[in-house]
């Protein structure tokens, strides 16, 4: 990602000329939840379903295997996707790291670009059911699995994009959230390249970028 000038918040930046891909471009928060929250219970009980009559904690294990792979996809998503910075980029390279992720660290603070939209989030989230389906249905030969872990992954999903939009907007008390958020805005203000965790910071921790 090429480095951004941060500027000030006052009006947004315009991303496109299309009235209508701009619109989509503003997100609120709730609309990820009302999104995303009736999927995530659509595959909970689609999991429960396939684990009819194996043992209801099959749904559990599942449901925790998700929760607890989302923050390292999180990670390498932010570090090696956000943060791609190509060697000669084309101009049309630079316009997409801007997009996808420049314009965020040029205005850190603007509200309704700092959950992902549904048009780019559904499409990944399609992307990712399938690499279960293959991984652990096939490959794994645990189908009834798939379904558990797609939830918690998206649930993962869903309380980084909250907990991103409390890092800039919210001054929670707890010793944990005031952690995490000197982590984010160090990423921002300091080194970009370094602190990619937003929902924790453990696996900077473990790939040594805590610094």
């Amino acid at each position: 990602m090429t480095k951004q000038t941060a500027t000030k918040d006052d009006a947004p930046l315009r991303l496109f000329k299309s009235d209508l891909l701009e619109w989509f471009t503003h997100i609120s928060p709730v609309v990820v939840l009302v999104v995303f929250l009736p999927i995530i219970g659509f595959f909970l009980w689609r999991s429960a379903r396939a684990n009819q009559g194996i043992g209801w904690w099959h749904v559990l294990i599942s449901f925790a295997i998700g929760l607890l792979i989302w923050p390292l996809v999180e990670y390498l998503l932010h570090r090696f996707v956000f943060h791609f910075s190509p060697k000669n980029p084309s101009e049309r390279m630079k316009r997409m790291l801007f997009l996808m992720h420049g314009v965020h660290h040029a205005q850190p603070r603007e509200k309704t670009r700092l959950v992902m939209p549904p048009v780019v989030s559904l499409p990944l989230a399609a992307i990712f059911y399938g690499i279960f389906l293959g991984l652990v249905g096939k490959l794994l030969k645990l189908p009834n699995y798939v379904d558990g872990i797609f939830a918690g992954f998206l649930l993962g999903y869903v309380i980084y994009d909250m907990t991103h939009y409390a890092l800039h907007h919210f001054s929670f008390k707890g010793d944990y959230f005031m952690k995490l958020r000197r982590h984010h805005m160090a990423h921002h203000f300091k080194t970009h390249n370094q602190r990619f965790g937003v929902s924790t910071w453990f696996w900077d921790d473990v790939f040594g970028t805590n610094a």
